[in-house]
């Protein structure tokens, strides 16, 4: 096999699992698919900026079988909408800036708050 090939297996590998646990969770599937596109030899500003790219497509195909099954509710979408648009914004520009060896342990910091979060905050 070669090299291509061997890069291209992981990479599906990781988009199926970032796909499902994007689904599934109804987010964080680029909390999966940073540390997972690292190890296919991004680097860790490329993994923060391709997990973006990556998930807006998946969003919008589980969004799409989430409404056909009724599964939504629309009365957040502009006020959520909003606050996502400008946190992307703030977030992107503030990547771009950010020192490397601040990404990663900031990027932990936050997804360890959001686990204690999802298992006390009930």
């Amino acid at each position: 096999m070669t090299q291509t090939f061997k890069k291209n297996a992981r990479r599906i590998l990781c988009g199926t699992l970032v796909g499902a646990a994007n689904s599934l969770f109804g987010g964080g599937g680029g909390m999966l698919a940073v540390p997972l596109l690292e190890r296919t030899g991004l680097t860790q500003k490329q993994a923060h900026a391709t997990a973006i790219l990556v998930i807006l497509p998946v969003s919008a195909f589980s969004f799409l079988l989430y409404v056909f099954k009724g599964l939504y509710d629309f009365s957040v979408l502009i006020p959520t909408a909003i606050g996502v648009s400008v946190g992307g914004f703030l977030g992107a520009r503030l990547l771009g800036k950010l020192p490397v060896k601040y990404v990663g342990p900031i990027f932990a910091v936050l997804q360890l708050f959001a686990g204690v979060w999802m298992l006390f905050a009930r």
